[in-house]
């Protein structure tokens, strides 16, 4: 009969059934162990265990059987949903692999690898001949038997590696770094391994073959991934996104890539989860994956299918078998050896690659997790006949226990530790870049007709942004992108730029498409002295009612740069949040000075004196009545929260509070008295009577200043 059989009512019962018991347990599980301090995972990989043979099983024979039959139709349907769950966890895990961190510690990587992977396997090779009859399955083969301990002692779990970095913050650590890597090159092996030995188990034979195959299919899809792969994953996302701005059809992509390189990986004879990890870290690449994609397919992975994953990893595990004292010591000396060997390996190689001591025992911790992998491969094992019952629940129990002794480990490991002075300094700069809302990592757009106003925005978004942001410069000029952008390529020599021809004569809606692609900033260069209403001019004037991204707007480029004193007027306004941020960057990579000026707008006769001039003074100003003192008390409210961002940002800042009827008239008058040779002000954008609408202060501050002025635009949206 050709096409789908249907389940039976009494089957889709019992799935639905399953999936209620073990989400709940597993959920629940996992908060109460993150209580205590473990990660969520523990509790999910315990679920399992106690909703399995070890205790439903023998308190409830009935109701575990009609919950877990052996039928292979209705087992195989919990475990399709739990195969789904690994599949997104890797993906996302691919998502947070910076493959610009493991090139850099490459030669660290490849000495744990190796060191992490032959001790113990040598060492396995050598107990499986020495471990009790019992243990061997029906097959009786010994040699199969001892290579099937030896790839259970040798390779580590990357999904509970992933899952215990994320949940522990260590994820963006180099050693987190170094250990994904590396388990990704243990779970390569591992599947390349148990392939071989599988087919050792079916025909007592190893096929080199049949290995060299799957090594150089894998070898392949790498290479494809990351350059043909690249390419084509960055154009689907780029039509998606020109096309829509929901996020609906962008997860679908994401989606059916993992699916894709699933589905080759699994056809290469490797395992359809490596093939997830890397489509993961190719959509990851990409920089025109819409935001929110992520967190959309995060929630659903975490609350829902990994936990159902990990759960159903222990419910083959039965305790019982540990009831005799040979097996209960042989499944002792398993833990200790695989324990032992992988924290030797990895901790030799983390020593020979130069890393100190600390990361090397940070990586031996680390590395120990065995987790649902050692399942996988203990089940195979089982399945084909090489392990026994009691085998089984032998490298089971190594892989829950290695898993719940690592987050407390690594937590006592890395308590008080921040790493090398670089790795201080990059994760400062992360935590940092989190918290601002302009000023992150993303993509720089710069539309040019090579002007000297664009070429200052240019500079300044150049210093201000983190080197890892790459740049499009959008020639919107008539005579090509070659000679009159050079000196903006320049600009940005150190970063991954892409010069680009506008396509059309409509400067406008060029910009605009581009910038719906996904970008943090769009640099442009503002006319001089316009006329006929416009504040800007043309085309600027219409993308600051238009862009669906925040502007950084130059007027009067400053000569010559770097700017040396940086002033910025500072309020209770959202808007101003940017505006600090870009002062506080180019102060931190420039060393700028910069001045946070806070104007009351109610003139007070102890704040000025008598020509209206600022005192320059920290202390809180003096104020007559109860307006004035909630007015002096805002004023140093909203100082002092500046000067704590500067302090977050790691760089000075002097500050002075002004009071006269125009903001834009004391700013000016306070870029005279402090020298400014740069204002940075923030803005929102709005329409008033058919033309764009920044504001009375910001206006004046464009139309009579003589520093240079640089307007930080944001959408209404991004302001809100």
């Amino acid at each position: 009969m050709s096409g789908l059989s249907s389940l039976s009512q009494h089957q889709l019962l019992v799935f639905w059934s399953q999936l209620l018991v073990v989400v709940f347990v597993a959920v629940t599980l996992g908060r109460l162990l993150r209580r205590v301090g473990q990660p969520a995972v523990i509790g999910e990989l315990l679920a399992g265990v106690l909703l399995g043979p070890s205790l439903l099983g023998k308190v409830w024979p009935g109701g575990f059987h009609w919950l877990f039959p052996s039928d292979v139709v209705q087992s195989g349907l919990l475990n399709a949903v739990g195969w789904l769950g690994v599949g997104f966890l890797l993906v996302l895990t691919g998502f947070e692999t910076d493959l610009a961190i493991i090139r850099r510690l490459g030669r660290a990587t490849a000495a744990i690898a190796v060191g992490g992977l032959a001790l113990p396997f040598v060492v396995g090779l050598a107990l499986g001949p020495a471990m009790p009859d019992t243990f061997l399955g029906h097959q009786r083969s010994r040699l199969a038997f001892s290579l099937f301990i030896a790839v259970s002692l040798a390779i580590s779990s990357l999904p509970v590696i992933a899952k215990i970095l994320g949940e522990l913050g260590l994820m963006r650590r180099n050693f987190g770094q170094i250990t994904v890597a590396v388990g990704m090159v243990n779970d390569l092996i591992g599947w390349v391994a148990l392939g071989a030995i599988a087919g050792l188990a079916a025909s007592g034979t190893i096929s080199p073959g049949s290995v060299a195959f799957t090594l150089g299919a894998v070898a392949a899809i790498l290479v494809f991934s990351f350059t043909v792969g690249q390419r084509a994953v960055d154009s689907l996302l780029r039509w998606n996104r020109g096309r829509t701005e929901s996020t609906t059809d962008a997860l679908a992509i994401v989606v059916i890539i993992a699916f894709l390189a699933a589905v080759v990986t699994q056809g290469a004879k490797s395992d359809a989860v490596l093939g997830a990890f890397i489509a993961g870290i190719v959509l990851g690449r990409s920089r025109f994956m819409p935001p929110g994609v992520k967190e959309r397919l995060e929630s659903i992975t975490m609350a829902v299918l990994a936990p159902i994953f990990f759960a159903t990893a222990g419910l083959r595990i039965d305790l019982s078998s540990l009831g005799r004292v040979t097996t209960l010591l042989w499944a002792g000396v398993v833990l200790g050896v695989a324990v032992l060997t992988k924290f030797a390996g990895a901790f030799a190689g983390s020593r020979l690659a130069g890393l100190e001591r600390r990361e090397a025992l940070a990586l031996g911790v680390g590395l120990n997790c065995r987790g649902a992998v050692e399942v996988v491969i203990a089940t195979v094992g089982l399945s084909l006949g090489v392990l026994s019952e009691s085998a089984y629940t032998a490298v089971v129990l190594m892989a829950v226990v290695t898993s719940m002794m690592a987050p407390p480990l690594l937590r006592r490991v890395v308590s008080g530790w921040r790493g090398t002075p670089e790795e201080q300094e990059r994760l400062d700069r992360e935590e940092t870049q989190s918290r601002n809302i302009l000023v992150r990592p993303g993509r720089l757009l710069v539309p040019s007709r090579g002007t000297p106003n664009s070429i200052v925005a240019a500079e300044l978004l150049h210093a201000a942004w983190p080197r890892e942001a790459g740049v499009t410069v959008l020639s919107v000029g008539a005579d090509g992108p070659s000679a009159q952008l050079e000196p903006l390529r320049r600009i940005f020599e150190d970063r991954e730029v892409e010069l680009r021809r506008a396509r059309s004569e409509d400067v406008l809606t060029e910009v605009v498409a581009e910038a719906r692609l996904g970008y943090a900033v769009i640099g442009l260069g503002a006319a001089e002295n316009l006329g006929d209403g416009r504040i800007l001019s043309p085309v600027v004037d219409d993308l600051l009612a238009e862009s669906p991204v925040p502007l950084l707007i130059v007027r009067k480029g400053l000569r010559p740069a770097p700017p040396r004193r940086v002033l910025v007027p500072v309020s209770g306004a959202a808007r101003s949040r940017p505006a600090k941020e870009i002062a506080f960057n180019l102060s931190r990579s420039l060393g700028s000075e910069v001045t946070l000026v806070h104007v009351v707008t109610r003139p007070e006769p102890d704040l000025a004196d008598a020509d209206g001039a600022a005192e320059a003074s920290w202390s809180p100003p003096k104020a007559h009545g109860d307006s004035g003192r909630t007015q002096s008390r805002a004023a140093v409210g909203v100082l002092e929260h500046a000067v704590a961002m500067a302090d977050e940002h790691d760089v000075p800042a002097s500050t002075t509070v002004r009071s006269g009827l125009s903001i834009g008239e004391e700013v000016i008058d306070t870029a005279g008295a402090t020298d400014a040779d740069l204002v940075v002000v923030g803005a929102t954008a709005r329409r008033l009577e058919g033309r764009p609408f920044l504001g009375h202060t910001v206006e004046h501050v464009l139309e009579h200043a003589e520093a240079t002025v640089v307007v930080v635009s944001m959408p209404d949206v991004a302001a809100g």
